[in-house]
């Protein structure tokens, strides 16, 4: 196995903080199968449309899988890439994985085979988990110039691939026992990686220790959500996604509770039928589905009464956003901010505690620093880059070492390169990206703070915001909006919005251009597709 020793510190003060001890010798299963012992075997832990499973059952399957990657031939601390869905295959292979002492690739399953081919060269598996549905996304141009021996069909029958073997996960698991002692691993060996999105450059590989999904859920779970076994976790955003993980997988899992998993594109229509006929109580989603949820048809009607929490994560909630869904649902959504690297909220708001617009107060167990460009911290309300560090941060990016020098500082901290402003009251308000200031009219503007400005117009229903160079090379800032009505003029909407950014603001921060759209693309977590969003 890798193992990082050196990189984590054991006796943090963020660990001291939160009282955090593990054993050295630790293996991240006990996340699930720890359940048994505590006497939730016949609990459910999963549910939803693609099947219902208590914990032994969980487990079992799971003890299936290790064995099966186990009979492949694979060595310890070797990569198995995870190409799925929500149903659930998912944990049960994941977790499968690493008590045999192997380390899943959780990936994004928007993926081309392109990106697809990059993920298998760069991680070196020889071993791929897929959904029926994405089989031949394993075609000759993702497995070229790959280790890739294996791939492992679940949820359906198909063999359109190009790997050398493909296996039917129903057929080939039903031989292998139902039991498994965990790998004998330390606490910071290498359990799972998660991919970058690479919006900045190739995506890069980052790794997490078998203590980090403990640590996640005792630094923010506990302190946030305080999940009973009685929950029921309703993540919108995927597994593969850090946040969606963490909703799913880790926080579930360790407090006994039970997670709604539902496969398939998230339509506002089966997010309202799969709260109403599973009752979860703590719903996780993003701006952006906060805002369609609350505009979609059937919205009024639905059923909310199960949930007693809403939290959002990984982009700005605005006030609109906000007070439409407290008005649908009586619940007032908890906003927080966190990363893959971290692997998951670090800064966030509380029910009892919040200010709207800004990403949070420090969530114990992780140190927050707001630092000038000469690594000096900054006073009350200045801005600064935001430093963090606490035990669930990523020791290393795979193959990257220029990478993580430039973000894995001396001392386990990391430089996430966004700009904050700390109130009085310790909360913190993100200003944009360190990297992002655009010139226009001589005068240096940040596209992000144009974009929450129009986002508050209640005309709009969304809108992205970024720099657009001129045929003469000047900067100018373009606008692309999703408007809440249907039927507007748009030479007379453009002037308005420009005139409100002028009032707001100041004159020269207006966007020169603005592009009226039905809807803004999406990545695959949710969020904006800003490379889409640069080409219309």
């Amino acid at each position: 196995m890798t193992g990082i020793d050196d990189q984590v510190p054991s006796d943090s003060p963020g660990a001291r903080e939160i009282g955090f001890a593990i054993p050295a010798r630790y293996n991240a299963s006990r996340i699930l199968f720890d359940n048994l012992t505590r006497g939730r075997g016949d609990s459910p832990a999963l549910i939803g449309p693609a099947g219902q499973r208590s914990y032994a059952e969980l487990c079992a399957e799971a003890c299936r899988w290790g064995n099966g990657f186990a009979s492949l031939g694979l060595a310890l601390g070797d990569r198995i890439l995870l190409f799925l869905d929500d149903t659930p295959a998912y944990p049960a292979a994941f977790f499968g994985a690493v008590r045999a002492g192997f380390v899943p690739l959780l990936i994004n399953t928007l993926t081309p085979p392109d990106l697809l081919q990059f993920y298998l060269a760069d991680s070196g598996a020889t071993v791929a988990v897929a959904d029926a549905e994405f089989a031949p996304r394993f075609n000759a141009e993702a497995c070229a110039n790959t280790r890739l021996r294996t791939l492992i069909v679940v949820n359906g029958d198909t063999a359109a691939s190009a790997a050398p073997e493909t296996l039917i996960a129903e057929q080939w698991l039903a031989d292998f026992p139902a039991e498994l002692p965990e790998a004998d691993t330390h606490r910071n060996d290498m359990a799972f990686w998660m991919y970058s999105s690479g919006s900045t450059g190739r995506p890069k590989g980052i790794v997490h220790l078998q203590h980090d999904m403990a640590y996640s859920d005792q630094a923010f779970a506990k302190n946030v959500l305080r999940l009973a076994a009685e929950d029921i976790c309703f993540s919108v955003p995927k597994i593969f996604f850090a946040y969606g993980f963490g909703n799913s997988i880790t926080f579930p899992f360790s407090a006994g509770a039970a997670t709604l998993l539902l496969p398939g594109q998230p339509k506002p229509a089966a997010i309202f039928d799969a709260i109403s006929r599973f009752r979860p109580t703590v719903f996780f989603g993003l701006p952006t589905l906060y805002t369609a949820l609350t505009k979609a048809d059937g919205a009024t009607s639905a059923d909310f009464s199960s949930l007693r929490m809403a939290v959002s994560a990984a982009e700005v909630l605005s006030a609109d956003v906000f007070n439409g869904w407290k008005d649908l649902t009586g619940l007032k959504i908890i906003e927080g901010l966190g990363s893959t690297e971290v692997l998951h909220i670090y800064l966030c708001n509380r029910e009892d505690r919040k200010k709207l617009g800004a990403a949070g107060v420090r969530v114990p167990g992780y140190e927050i620093a707001l630092r000038d460009s000469e690594g000096r911290e900054v006073g009350t309300d200045e801005e600064g880059i935001l430093w963090v560090r606490g035990d669930s941060n990523t020791p290393l990016y795979w193959n990257r070492p220029d990478k993580t020098a430039e973000t894995i500082r001396e001392g386990g901290w990391i430089y996430t390169g966004d700009r904050f402003t700390r109130d009085a009251d310790g909360f913190h308000f993100f200003r944009g990206r360190a990297d992002d200031l655009v010139k226009i009219s001589g005068q240096w503007v940040y596209p992000l703070e144009v974009e929450l400005c129009l986002v508050e117009h209640p005309d709009i229903r969304e809108c992205a915001v970024f720099a657009h160079e001129l045929p003469d090379r000047r900067m100018s800032l373009k606008a692309v909006v999703v408007m809440t009505a249907a039927d507007y003029d748009e030479q007379d909407t453009t002037r308005r919005l420009q005139d409100y950014v002028k009032a707001k603001l100041l004159p020269y921060k207006y966007p020169r251009e603005i592009v009226f759209v039905d809807e803004l693309p999406k990545t695959g977590t949710g969020k904006i597709d800003r490379q889409a969003v640069m080409r219309m």
